[in-house]
């Protein structure tokens, strides 16, 4: 889907983007961006991966002089080198214009108290979350991760309206303000969720015991970070900023683009993108573009929520599981909590998935479930399971993203 604006702007980057950016002028060195003459022959170029802008490292990716940095964000670099991402000055108000606005998406406004429990520094969320809230001319409480008894202590004395969190922190605070019954003395109204995909079940659980309306929001560091998309009140997907960021999507193995509606890897171009403008970058997030208008109104598109990432997957007895099916799976058991961990083993010759999940239920009824979720995941995925209820609450919880599959094989 591309409105009236996009190919222009995209044309724009594509017309300075081997002047300014190193990394751009090597990859495209054999070809004439002057022939691109439509989206079609857009499509055409190469698609830009994580591993390429790690081999970037540290600032290869930097696309204006040195003076015009105000900042560098960064990804985690848990999996190798940490790509660094520049900002210019635009970048950083672009970034905090698309906050804002998702923030108005949510209906939170000026009166409102926006607990901020995301991390800061090198991470992009925190400062994202911060500025988006100070651009709307709303209240920041820039908690940062950790501490709950402290968390709990300012978000009841502060009145926090707003709770922006990865849904695994989500639950932990909705566990903790459960457990010592103050509840009522809890003001928030609203969540805004993202950094990790998340089931109906642990949705349903959060918005039940906060008592919010939730929201996903939607965002990765190399693209500014969380802000380039949200759900409306309707939560059917997530909106995205057409005016900021082109998306398609393309089938993971061949790399063909893919019509409206069918899922498969989303891809991005940013369009105003001074300091590390990216050209159809894999994102290797799961989604769909959804065909049609919301029936809020809004004239900007939606994706879908994330069903999981191309390299989430695991394979096991030759049979391929994303994260996505188990959750689906489990929001259908009755007696399932929302909260599961998949340990995956080589013994004695042979792949062994066990999967961890709690339950309320004790002796007999929890032996039944069991044996109830081991035949659905074999009615279902297609492999044969060893299937463990645990007691609520057993499992660890995070304050950032949640780990749920170990794979020990390797």
């Amino acid at each position: 889907m591309m409105d009236d604006e996009q190919f222009p702007a995209i044309m724009k980057q594509l017309s300075t983007i081997k002047d300014r950016s190193p990394f751009y002028k090597k990859k495209y060195e054999s070809i004439d961006l002057t022939k691109i003459k439509n989206i079609e022959d857009f499509r055409k170029l190469p698609l830009t991966d994580k591993c390429e802008l790690r081999e970037a490292y540290p600032l290869g990716l930097q696309s204006v002089p040195d003076e015009e940095v105000v900042r560098i964000h960064s990804s985690s670099g848990t999996t190798g080198l940490p790509v660094i991402i520049p900002y210019t000055k635009q970048d950083v108000e672009d970034w905090a214009i698309m906050f804002a606005r998702c923030y108005e998406f949510a209906g939170v406004t000026k009166k409102d108290r926006i607990h901020i429990t995301p991390g800061y520094g090198l991470w992009t969320a925190g400062i994202g979350f911060q500025a988006g809230a100070e651009r709307l001319g709303a209240m920041a409480i820039p908690m940062g991760p950790g501490n709950t008894d402290k968390q709990l202590k300012m978000m009841e004395d502060m009145g926090s309206t707003v709770l922006t969190a990865t849904s695994s922190y989500a639950l932990l605070l909705a566990e903790e303000i459960e457990k010592r019954g103050i509840k009522d003395r809890i003001k928030l109204k609203k969540a805004l969720i993202g950094s990790e995909r998340w089931g109906d079940k642990m949705r349903n659980r959060i918005a039940d015991e906060l008592g919010v309306e939730l929201y996903d929001i939607y965002g990765l560091t190399e693209i500014y970070g969380p802000g380039i998309g949200i759900s409306c009140e309707h939560a059917t997907g997530m909106h995205y900023w057409t005016d900021y960021v082109y998306f398609e999507i393309i089938d993971p193995k061949t790399g063909k683009n893919l019509p409206d509606g069918e899922y498969g890897e989303l891809v991005i171009t940013t369009l105003r993108k001074q300091g590390a403008p990216l050209i159809r970058y894999r994102t290797h997030d799961l989604t769909r573009i959804i065909p049609g208008e919301c029936a809020c109104g809004s004239k900007f598109p939606r994706i879908d929520i994330l069903i999981g990432r191309t390299d989430d997957m695991v394979k096991v007895k030759g049979v391929n599981i994303f994260p996505g099916q188990i959750e689906d799976l489990l929001k259908d058991i009755e007696g399932v909590s929302s909260e599961y961990q998949v340990m995956i083993d080589h013994l004695e010759g042979k792949d062994s998935l066990t999967l961890f999940f709690e339950t309320k239920l004790e002796g007999k009824d929890r032996k039944e479930l069991e044996k109830e979720v081991k035949e659905q995941f074999k009615s279902r995925i297609g492999i044969t399971i060893i299937s463990k209820a645990v007691s609520m609450g057993e499992l660890p919880r995070s304050e950032k993203k949640s780990h749920r599959i170990f794979d020990n094989r390797y």
